[in-house]
């Protein structure tokens, strides 16, 4: 564990038990968000390359405009 990572879970075990779980509550939630995040990223490899690649044709088929 990094020190600030504790120094975070030290500062939180001072608060009262009910401010506590709503600080594990919101950070177990946000490593869920990231966890998936990173999976659907990772899922969308293939289809970003696609859209590149027809972006990259569209431009120099000439069929794309500045806004």
């Amino acid at each position: 564990m990094t020190k600030l990572l504790q120094k975070a879970f030290e500062e939180a075990s001072k608060l009262p038990p009910e401010e506590q779980d709503a600080f594990a509550n919101m950070f177990l939630a946000e490593l869920q968000s990231e966890r998936r995040w990173d999976d659907l990223f990772a899922k969308s490899q293939d289809m970003l390359k696609a859209m590149a690649e027809k972006a990259l044709r569209d431009f120099e088929q000439g069929k794309t405009k500045p806004n």
